[in-house]
């Protein structure tokens, strides 16, 4: 098993960083502070606390900064990195994004999104939860109170999850997709081909969307409750301010 981060996209509301880096390489440590840790240090230190020796990187926006840090990253944290070039990162959403790393998914990853700073322990829940004919194993918030922006999912406890979406009443959600999922490699063949289909449908579609259409399929996704740990998606100036307060947890 591998890791794969999901870091090619912009990130527009994270400007001024966002001008020269990807969304994944915005500074999370403390202010100032010298080798400041990123999004992606983060879950990279992650990966390799949990036994992990290589991770793909999807990269698109501002790739070359990306490019510029992987010799010292593969360096700080003893992982081989591997880039995946989105070609499409500033035109199509994310369901696109995931589909580049589909030959990746054959080696079974733990998929983090660029944007969710969160402790080893989501990692760690997930690796633990794997087993029987689990497949696809999403981290999930049951604690959050949900509003309109989260990723809300809706979970039957006999057939896993059952919806994915943003666009849901948040009294109807099981809890919040965190965006680090477990997805084991005999899955692959059919996830890329769900996401095909997703951003084939519509470009702008996310990789949330191809699970849908996997469920649709009469595919079975797991859940994993991460229990109430503090993590964050950083869409935003307040979400980085957030971010900064957890990561200095670590």
């Amino acid at each position: 098993m591998i890791g794969l981060v999901l870091a090619a996209g912009a990130g527009r509301r994270l400007r001024p960083y966002t001008d020269t880096l990807p969304k994944a390489l915005v500074p999370v440590g403390p202010a100032g502070a010298e080798d400041e840790p990123t999004v992606l240090d983060l879950t990279l230190g992650n990966f390799a606390e949990v036994g992990l020796t290589e991770v793909a990187v999807i990269v698109g926006y501002r790739k070359e900064a990306v490019y510029e840090r992987r010799a010292a990253l593969e360096q700080k944290y003893g992982l081989k990195l591997t880039l995946i070039d989105n070609d499409k990162a500033e035109e199509w959403n994310n369901a696109y994004s995931l589909w580049c790393g589909r030959d990746a998914l054959k080696d079974g990853v733990i998929l983090a999104n660029g944007d969710t700073v969160h402790p080893v322990s989501v990692e760690k829940t997930l690796l633990a939860a794997r087993g029987g004919d689990k497949k696809i194993i999403l981290a999930l918030d049951t604690v959050k109170r949900l509003a309109d922006e989260e990723m809300k999912v809706v979970v039957d406890p006999e057939k896993g999850m059952r919806r994915i979406t943003k666009l849901m009443d948040p009294a109807e959600a099981t809890g919040e997709y965190i965006g680090v999922t477990l997805i084991e490699g005999d899955a692959a063949q059919e996830l890329a081909d769900a996401l095909r289909a997703t951003f084939e449908r519509d470009p702008q579609l996310y990789y949330e969307d191809g699970y849908q259409e996997l469920v649709n399929r009469g595919f079975r996704i797991d859940v994993a409750p991460i229990g109430d740990v503090p993590w964050v998606e950083i869409d935003n100036h307040d979400d980085l301010a957030r971010g900064r307060e957890i990561a200095c947890q670590y």
